[in-house]
């Protein structure tokens, strides 16, 4: 066996949600040595945790962000062995570990006497409790396209679309979504012959199917009439595809409530200029559910951004604090009553994990004590990517917990909400000419 010397340990957060228990864990080799020594040990050591819980857990999502993509074959065939029929959603991104290591997993998990958990494949995961079916679906992955980055988003769309029918959802049912685009902000000729940056050929390309799929009441809708865009990120990643993934609520309980949120310090990006991209990217800043007693808030991709302008060019520490500080605004109990809603809210404290996206390896530690300062203790994963603006440094995204305040007579009838879509609600492909 090859020599081995000792890392860091798991990072976890654990929720308790009454007769649910959720965890977040970040996961790093604790060894250094043979990959497959690596990877066989981190899985074990996260099997010790897992069984150390005070109810059974089972793993239900998990992503490798890993430095090589040689090494992608090789840890599947172990996570395909390790876990047999029971291998949770997985994915696989490039994008290094800015601590050196050779991979780094985000992962979740949960237990409790009322959950159901489907294996659907190594890219699905259903989950169902207390009236609620949660899809995942974790990197579909769809090889670079010779036409260009718009015909490549559209191919991984319908790629999503079909995954989302094969677990019995539709798009309407999806609260975030991911996009991993190689050279985000390279230049590419188009079809037409024009030159234009990579990302903002995926802007057009999601903004025409959604205008598709507006028409053919495939989005969800606001009560004013406006469309609900699920919360994003859109990063850069090393390996030659893009890369697509989401998770889904499906429910027929008439209590859950889901809240588009938009930053009062920022454009909303679907109102961006039209010099930022032909077509605005198409994502709500983030996304709230207010369930039972708790709020869960997921936060899109946010950078060093004020109203549309990028700030603090060229300074690590002062985009990684106007980057906290907007996600700090963004989760407020004062933003949640600029949404109409009075008894929500959240903190930096309420965050179960956080990624963070560096785009330069020399501004990691920088970076690092600014976030450990802020965040505290929250498992958390750093790994080189580009953001998407060239300018930007740095792009933080995260997942918050946070409990609702109890008032018995309060009502939530004017929150801007969309309902959950009802089980096997709509048509799950949308016909675009595929």
């Amino acid at each position: 066996m090859a020599k081995m010397t000792r890392l860091e340990p798991i990072q976890r957060t654990v929720l308790d949600l009454g007769n649910v228990c959720r965890m977040a864990l970040t996961v790093s080799p604790q060894y250094r040595g043979d990959m497959s020594e690596q990877v066989r040990e981190t899985l074990t050591t996260l099997d010790g945790l897992l069984e150390q819980q005070p109810v059974a857990m089972t793993l239900t999502m998990q992503t490798f962000f890993v430095r090589s993509a040689e090494d992608i074959s090789g840890i599947r065939q172990l996570l395909e062995e390790h876990y047999a029929e029971r291998l949770p959603a997985t994915g696989f991104i490039v994008q290094p570990p800015c601590d050196g290591k050779e991979f780094a997993i985000e992962a979740w998990a949960i237990g409790g006497e009322e959950v159901a958990v489907d294996f659907v494949n190594s890219e699905i995961t259903t989950v169902e409790y207390n009236g609620l079916r949660w899809i995942y679906i974790n990197a579909i992955s769809v090889p670079h396209a010779v036409s260009g980055a718009y015909e490549q988003t559209q191919d991984a769309f319908f790629k999503l679309f079909q995954a989302l029918e094969k677990a019995d959802a539709s798009f309407r049912d999806v609260t975030r979504i991911w996009f991993y685009q190689h050279d985000i902000t390279e230049n590419e000729i188009t079809s037409a012959g024009e030159t234009v940056e990579r990302y903002r050929e995926l802007n057009r390309s999601r903004t025409d199917l959604f205008e598709d799929m507006e028409h053919s009441g495939q989005m969800p809708v606001l009560p004013d009439g406006r469309t609900c865009y699920p919360p994003s990120t859109g990063i850069g990643m090393s390996d030659d595809q893009l890369i697509v993934g989401c998770t889904a609520l499906q429910s027929e309980r008439d209590d859950i409530q889901l809240i588009p949120l938009e930053n009062p310090n920022q454009t909303a990006a679907f109102d961006y200029a039209r010099h930022f991209s032909a077509k605005s990217p198409k994502f709500s800043r983030a996304m709230a559910m207010l369930a039972d007693h708790y709020t869960t808030i997921w936060i899109s991709g946010t950078a060093s951004i004020l109203d549309s302008e990028s700030v603090h060019l060229g300074d690590i520490e002062k985009q990684t604090e106007q980057t906290i500080d907007n996600i700090e605004a963004l989760m407020s109990s004062e933003n949640f009553k600029r949404h109409g809603i009075d008894r929500a809210g959240a903190g930096l404290s309420d965050l179960a994990r956080v990624r963070i996206y560096v785009k330069r390896q020399e501004d990691y530690a920088l970076c690092r004590a600014v976030c450990e300062r802020r965040f505290g203790a929250v498992p958390s994963i750093y790994v080189l990517a580009d953001v998407c603006r060239s300018e930007l440094l740095v792009e933080i995204e995260g997942v918050a917990f946070s409990n609702i305040k109890t008032e018995s007579d309060e009502k939530m009838d004017s929150i801007p909400m969309y309902p959950v879509a009802l089980l096997g609600n709509g048509s799950a492909v949308p016909d675009f000419g595929k």
